[in-house]
């Protein structure tokens, strides 16, 4: 046991794992539910910290993963790997990207966050998979289809603040990524503007739509059953129902009139709000009292 804790954060969290307890703010409950998942293999009580600390182990083996497959996609980008047509050129092609990808993989950092029952080794492969998802869109882009990357990306998003706001720090990337796609001439101005445009859309979603529809499920269901005299839940049934008619309405309507970028830029606040639930503590509190 004493090989497989160490006097931080990774204590409590395999216990608030194994336990479905509440750990420290600002809470990590997605990753906490998936702790649980690998407690449930856990063969006798002293096995549980090494299951939880597994899990660890196989995020850090799919952020390798994630990052051999993004190399790859970026190595397409260049003159020599447009096309691979003799046994050399795939063993420089593919090599590359394994050397590069296990070059993060035995890092310090890395290597430490990957060993211990922690929030980052999630984190890191979170990251990792939304930059390869912004990577295959980037290739989809103006395709009839392409936009369904964008939709799991946006899921996604939504389902990491069950585990870390680290991967927000995709957004500026991904915003990067449809810059130099779209623009045929760049500029100082249109450079600095689309950053700009970048962090707004990041602190929008971090400051402002998930917080901000957080508070009015609390608010709403504090006034229906405080000021209505209604059974508890009945607010947030409520507040659901309304968001259903909001989403369903305006998709409606952006289809109806071919606005596209709206449509789809709606589709990504509703994708990012349902990853946030399942990620986050709405089916949380119910397996816990269970």
């Amino acid at each position: 046991m004493s090989l497989l804790l160490v006097f931080w954060d990774a204590g409590e969290y395999i216990a608030t794992s194994a336990k479905l307890q509440v750990g420290h703010p600002p809470g990590a409950p997605f990753f906490q539910m998936m702790g649980a998942f690998f407690a449930l293999f856990a063969t006798s009580p002293e096995k549980v910290a090494l299951m939880v600390n597994l899990m660890s182990v196989f995020s850090s083996a799919f952020t390798i993963v994630f990052l051999y497959l993004s190399l790859t996609l970026i190595l397409r980008k260049l003159p020599s790997f447009k096309s691979i047509e003799t046994p050399r050129e795939a063993i420089t092609f593919f090599g590359s990207a394994a050397v590069g990808a296990l070059a993060f993989c035995f890092s310090d950092s890395f290597w430490f966050n990957a060993v211990e029952a922690e929030v980052y080794a999630m984190a890191t492969c979170i990251l990792s998979a939304l930059f390869w998802l912004a990577l295959r869109w980037e290739n989809d882009m103006n395709t009839p289809h392409g936009d369904r990357w964008l939709l799991l990306i946006a899921f996604v998003i939504g389902l990491s603040f069950g585990v870390h706001f680290m991967g927000l720090l995709t957004i500026p990337a991904i915003g990067m990524l449809y810059f130099f796609k779209n623009t045929k001439q760049v500029t100082l101005k249109n450079f600095i503007k689309a950053n700009l445009v970048s962090v707004a859309i990041l602190l929008f979603i971090f400051k402002l739509l998930l917080p901000s529809t957080l508070a009015l499920f609390s608010k709403m269901e504090v006034f229906f059953v405080n000021q209505m005299n209604l059974p508890f839940n009945s607010g947030t049934i409520i507040t659901g129902i309304l968001f259903v008619v909001f989403f369903y309405f305006t998709l409606k309507y952006t289809r109806q009139k071919n606005y596209v970028n709206l449509n789809t830029s709606i589709l990504c606040i509703l994708f990012v709000l349902l990853g946030f639930p399942l990620g986050s503590c709405f089916p949380f509190v119910p397996m816990r009292i269970r």
